[in-house]
This record gives structure tokens, sequence and C-alpha cells, in this order.
């Protein structure tokens, strides 16, 4: 397998910081319960290195697949070094699953073994296992492997179908070539400090997590989301990178007292995962500057990806950027490409995908693509006259109401723009009159007294068309979004019909 000029296998790159610097403090997991637990750059290759001979134990090789189904930990990213210090694949998997959905995500994935907290009929090593192997510094007898693939992502798309999202590329990277771009992106690289906020069963969290530490960045992991512990977090380890969902911006953003909270150290904020109401995009430049603010589109598939920076997202407020080494179309139902302006399902090509597939499926059939090789996840949006993107809704998530198409991303910035709200899910109710009914169901600010329905009817009929003012406002105790910011809206639309 021939690497790029300077890449350093991931294995290799947890031992080369450990002789650069071992007293660094590489990674600071921030428990639920308020303490702090640090490790330095040797403890992560002694524990590596540990946990990679119990993997080998239990049969683990560069030829396996090792799932990881544990919740935010040490445990989960020493199991993940561990694992790639002997060449193998790693599969985050989410910790919480019902059995039976476990079960169905695992016989995709088929991993040689399973870390995890319970046993089972699988072959499973205990977290324990990887929390009391002893610390070993003797790792020069590993060999040097690169791990090809390096990582799969499970999902259940817009089916619920499990599928496996498999990255061929090899685990390997050229320490800081992924920042040698232009001013406007992203700030990356060596020193920064990157709050990791989302579970690491997700791609964002487990790909910034270990991309994090192999650019020697102290990361900082938080066993789950809590918006007053992510201020906290930044003014104590002066955090200067972090990406979080809109729903995660939004918790923060309406904390008691935000403005006056030190939140100086920010270089960067990156938003991801979903659309975000403008509104909110607004209130975090007011917060931060909008020089260091960013809006990013890609996917687990990385098909292709668009970025844009805070000023510039002002000029274009909405737009998710233009392509960074990506090409665009928007195509109709037909596949003919839209005039600008015109909503279709979004298709991207990136330089590296034209040179080979930048992931696989298994379980699943290919995601739509077109003879010249741009992919379609599924999203709908379009260009302005200047090659920015904007982005629609999820085709599967489109609610068509007595004819006329109600995009639910739009309807929920809305909504959510109220003050008050603290979350909002708009899905299309079977509805004998008109096809589908357009239906908010609306969670409120931890500690304070829901909008009346009057007052949420009036709030978006000034900000809507008449057919997407929804038809019915539910209050609800508490959304059932994952860690990771996702709502299963097949899932919601089928228990609200069934009331």
């Amino acid at each position: 397998m021939e690497l790029p000029e300077g890449a350093v296998s991931y294995g290799r790159r947890v031992s080369q910081l450990a002789e650069e610097h071992p007293d660094h403090v590489a990674l600071v997991f921030a428990a639920a319960d308020g303490h702090d637990e640090t490790f330095t750059s040797r403890e992560l290759e002694t524990r590596a290195v540990a946990a990679a001979r119990v993997l080998a134990a239990a049969g683990v090789d560069e030829r396996s697949r090792v799932a990881i189904a544990l919740p935010n930990s040490p445990e989960h990213v020493i199991a993940a070094l561990g694992a790639w210090k002997l060449g193998a694949c790693v599969v985050p998997v989410r910790a919480d699953l019902p059995q039976w959905e476990r079960e169905r995500v695992l016989d995709v994935a088929a991993p040689r073994v399973v870390v995890a907290d319970e046993l089972g009929e699988r072959p499973v090593v205990h977290r324990e296992e990887i929390a009391d192997a002893p610390p070993d510094a003797a790792g020069t007898d590993l060999p040097d492997r690169v791990p090809q693939p390096a990582m799969a992502v499970t999902s259940g798309g817009a089916t619920g179908s499990p599928k496996l999202i498999v990255t061929p590329a090899p685990g390997a990277a050229v320490p800081g070539a992924a920042f040698a771009t232009s001013a406007s992106a992203f700030p990356g690289g060596a020193g920064h400090v990157n709050l990791v906020p989302g579970p690491l069963y997700h791609t964002n969290g487990f790909a910034i997590c270990h991309s994090g530490l192999f650019e020697d960045q102290r990361v900082v992991l938080m066993e789950s989301f809590d918006a007053a512990r992510v201020v906290d977090l930044v003014e104590r380890w002066r955090v200067t990178l972090m990406t979080m969902a809109p729903t995660m911006l939004l918790r923060v953003a309406r904390l008691p007292g935000i403005d006056d909270r030190d939140l100086s150290s920010i270089q960067g904020i990156m938003q991801g995962a979903a659309s975000c109401p403008q509104w909110l995009l607004r209130r975090w430049i007011a917060l931060v500057g909008a020089e260091r603010v960013f809006v990013a589109y890609g996917s687990t598939e990385r098909v292709g990806l668009t970025m844009v920076r805070g000023d510039e997202w002002l000029v274009h407020p909405g737009t998710v950027g233009r392509g960074v080494a990506t090409e665009i179309r928007i195509l109709d139902r037909d596949g003919r490409d839209l005039e600008r302006g015109e909503v279709g399902e979004i298709f991207l090509r990136s330089e590296a995908s034209r040179v080979a597939p930048t992931y696989e499926y298994v379980g699943a059939d290919p995601a739509p693509r077109t003879a010249d090789g741009f992919t379609s996840i599924g999203d709908l949006g379009w260009l302005d006259a200047d090659g920015y993107l904007f982005i629609a809704d999820r085709r599967v998530d489109m609610i068509v109401t007595g004819g006329a198409n109600v995009f639910p991303a739009e309807v929920e910035a809305a909504v959510s723009e109220l003050d008050g709200i603290g979350d909002v899910a708009v899905i299309g109710v079977p509805d004998d009159e008109w096809g589908r009914r357009v239906v908010a169901l609306v969670e409120a600010v931890a500690g304070r007294a829901a909008p009346s329905v009057d007052d949420l009817d009036a709030h978006c009929r000034a900000r809507l068309a008449p057919y997407k003012v929804p038809r019915e406002f539910v209050i609800v105790e508490r959304l059932p979004r994952t860690p990771a910011g996702k709502l299963n809206r097949a899932a919601l639309t089928e228990e609200f019909a069934r009331r």
C-alpha cells in the first residue's frame, strides 16, 4: 500500500506524539458528574498498547473489525487507538440501543469482537479489560500496521434498516496537511484545544476526537452534552475549536447570562449535522464574532464538502457555502440540471471521489450516482447566482400538504425563533383532506413555561406562507433526539398518528 509522502499510520502517530512530548495533556475527559480526568500523550500510548494486547488476545488482527459499543469514555478512545495499532477497522456503535436493535446492527457490521459494558453471545471485550489492562510501554514489538479501512460507521438512514458506511481510506495521515488551505477555512492543526460535545458513535464526534489527537491538539471530550457545562469547559480549558449541532447551539445560546461569559478563546465554532436557523447563526456571530463562526455541509460518505465563514455567510445568509475541492449540481427527478434558484436534489463530486471511492455501503445499495461521478445523499437544495449552496431539507422529510411542498427545516427555523422555545420538530401526519397536515411538536426551554398555541400560531403566520403554518401545535416534555441531535421523523410521525 503506497501512502502519501510524510504519512504516518494512526498507531505510529500515537507513539510519535508520546516520544515528542510525553507529559503533554492530550485528552481531557469531562465526566457528567463535573470532574475532569486527564491523559498525557505517554499515558495514551501506553494504554493503547495495553489495549492492543487485550484485543489481540481476543483474536483481533489487521483483517478484523472491532465494534466499540461504549458511551463516551476514555476506554472508547483507548480501545480505538489499540485496534488501530493492530491494523483493525473500528466501528463505533451506540451503547444504549435495545438488545434486538444492537444485534441487527452487529449482524451487518460483523465485528471480530465487541468492546462493551455487557457480555453477550458475541465475542466481547469488557470495558474493564480495557480500563484495567496494565499500561504497557514496551510497544516496540508491535509492528507498524496501517488499517485499511480504518473506520466504518453504522447508520439507520431514512429507512431504519441498519447499514455500515465504510471509509475505504487507509488509517494514515500527513500531520497538518488537512489545514494547509485558504484563510477562510476552519482553523486547525497543532496546539488547539478542541471540545467534542457529541457522541463518539456519530461520525462527527468520532472523527473530530481522533483527528484532533493525531493533529497534536488537546481534545476535551464530554461524557454527555450539557449546555452549561460546555461554557464552563470553554472557560476552564480555554477551548479554541468546537463543532456542535443546531440543538446544542440553541441550548447554549439560551443559557441565562451567556452574554457575560468568557468565550474569547474560541477561534472556530463549526455548525454541522443539520440545517440551522438563520437567527441562531446571527446570535452566535454576535457572541463570538463573524470570523469565528463556520457552517459546513458534508456526509459520512465523504462525497463532497461545502463550507462558509460567518462574514461570508452574512452576505449570503442561510447558505452552507461553496464547494471545498467539490463540484455541485442540482438535478430534477429526471436527472436534468436545474437553473440557479430552483430546488432539486443535491449531487456532489469531490476531487477525492474522482480518484477512488470515498465510501462503501454494507447492507444497502449505493447512493444515487450520475454517469460522470456526482453522488446524492438525498438532500434537496439550490444554488444562488454566485454558486452558494442552500439546503431545503431531506427528500424523505418533505411534507406534501394539499399538493404543496413544505420543508420541515424552514418551519422549524421559524418556530425556534420564538422566545421560550427549547426545541421543535415538524412532521407531516396523514390527513384525509390534505394528504398530510403539518404538525409542530414543541419543547419549552428548561424551567420555563411553553408559549401558548395562539402565540405560536401568530408567530408563524407572521413569518411563513399560510400553507406552511402548522395546523396543530403540540407541547411535549422532551423531543427524542439522539445525543448527536438527530431525530427519527418517520418514527415520530408513526407514533403521533397512532394517538
